[in-house]
């Protein structure tokens, strides 16, 4: 039976020490893509991914390593069966992959990219105590209310990502997350969680930071894609370049819709393989729609998986 496949991507959280390992050892082309990528970044992506190092948790470090490991399983992936997605969507880092993967980034240029986009995100926020916080349990309207209403007491906290009914990240100053904790857990969150970040992305703390990225669009993204690609800001697909820059610009200052996005995603497609380290992905996509199918492909094990079920 033929089936509508999107391919999707993990972003900035799905980070572990060793990830890729088992590509590199098992593959060519895996380990002349960790060359190429620590040749055109000058960082030492082998010392980065296996080693134990403080590096991988910067964002600037971070983002292009969750993206060479994405490109490396969908490389192989490719390699071993022939398909081309439909569609395709990333949570927040991960819709960069999105554009790599349909061909609208070459994968090193977009390497590139979020490696300045990482140090984009770490400037904006140098000066600020800024962090993200998890929210479980509540719902949607609740949280923006109370982020709402904090923002008229002169605290600066955000909606950042909708991952799925009951859990939402919300982002902005430290202090000022600490300060709503209570607030929250009275309005019935089961869980607030300041999460390990220095940045506090998809909120207005990032704004400086969005001149630079969008000239950096601007001189990396193709106007090809072989497919279209679901924006994280608007939860709608698009196919062209000028989208793509004006998007991913408002993308650092807006929330991820991620799902919202998957909710478009399944009027038209009913497996999605998700390409990088982990199953964040497929975890949240079995709590937004049990009717999507999520393959994963993150070391050779689940690729072998992934290549049977789809043959």
């Amino acid at each position: 039976m033929s089936k509508e496949i999107a391919f999707i991507y993990p972003g900035q959280g799905s980070q572990t020490i060793g990830m890729g390992r088992d590509f590199v050892e098992n593959s060519e082309t895996a380990k002349d893509m960790l060359q190429s990528a620590s040749l055109r970044l000058n960082v030492d992506f082998e010392k980065l991914l296996f080693e134990e190092n403080e590096d991988l948790e910067k964002t600037m470090y971070t983002q292009p390593a969750i993206l060479l490991v994405s490109m490396m399983a969908q490389k192989l992936f490719q390699e071993r069966l022939d398909i081309s997605p439909l569609i395709a969507m990333g949570h927040s880092l991960g819709e960069f992959s999105a554009l790599a993967g349909v061909g609208a980034l070459d994968y090193l240029d977009a390497l590139e990219l979020v490696h300045t986009r990482g140090q984009l995100m770490q400037s904006a926020c140098s000066q600020i105590d800024a962090g993200m916080m998890a929210v479980i349990g509540l719902d949607d309207e609740s949280v923006e209310n109370i982020c709402s209403d904090a923002r008229n007491w002169n605290k600066k906290i955000w909606p950042a990502n909708y991952n799925s009914d009951g859990q939402i990240v919300i982002a902005g100053i430290k202090t000022d997350l600490n300060a709503i904790e209570a607030f929250l857990k009275d309005a019935g969150a089961k869980r607030a969680l300041l999460l390990n970040m220095s940045v506090a992305s998809h909120c207005e703390l990032l704004s400086s930071a969005q001149p630079k990225l969008k000239e950096k669009l601007d001189e990396f993204l193709k106007s090809s894609f072989i497919a279209p690609v679901i924006s994280n800001v608007t939860a709608k697909s698009y196919n062209t370049k000028s989208e793509a820059v004006d998007l991913l610009t408002r993308q650092l200052v807006e929330p991820v819709r991620y799902k919202q996005s998957i909710l478009e995603l399944v009027t038209t497609i009913d497996t999605a393989i998700e390409f990088g380290n982990g199953t964040v992905l497929k975890g949240l996509n079995r709590r937004i729609d049990k009717s999507l199918t999520t393959l994963n492909v993150s070391d050779m094990t689940t690729l072998e998986k992934a290549v049977e079920e789809l043959k």
